[in-house]
């Protein structure tokens, strides 16, 4: 099974260019209540994650900066400190998986580089369980064996 089957396509999810700013990132994530958006370029394609943590550290380390001056600091000027990485939309489910250890969702790029969406960890999470449930009623149907 391939990623085109669990994509939530880029129309869908929320998402923020490189030259918005840490007050726009602030608001939307808050108002979303996320912790972490994938961020994209002019051109449309994927560039990293940002999350709240990266804002936190942004604002702790620059004297003077404040919510209010949060206007004047483009995205491309905070540092990401987890690089979420992208797969194509060819990949597998095990591409999937390894990435959801510590991501919270996969970004989907085509080949291109563009950003086309992300797949949560929550719909990997619920195949996978669906599978280990699918598989445990038919060991029992063959065992006869609850």
């Amino acid at each position: 099974m391939n990623v085109a089957f669990f994509l939530i396509p880029k129309k869908d999810i929320v998402y923020l260019k490189e030259t918005a700013t840490m007050r726009q990132a602030l608001e939307r994530m808050e108002y979303h209540t996320y912790s972490a958006v994938p961020l994209i370029n002019d051109e449309g394609e994927y560039v990293g994650t940002i999350t709240e943590g990266d804002l936190l550290w942004k604002l702790k380390n620059t004297p003077g900066l404040t919510f209010q001056n949060t206007e004047d600091i483009f995205l491309s000027e905070v540092a990401q400190h987890v690089q979420n990485s992208p797969v194509t939309i060819d990949a597998q489910i095990e591409d999937l998986i390894s990435r959801a250890v510590v991501q919270n969702f996969v970004p989907v790029v085509d080949d291109q580089q563009i950003f086309i969406g992300i797949v949560r960890r929550r719909e990997m999470i619920e195949y996978c369980s669906k599978l280990l449930l699918q598989r445990k009623v038919q060991a029992t149907n063959r065992t006869g064996i609850a």
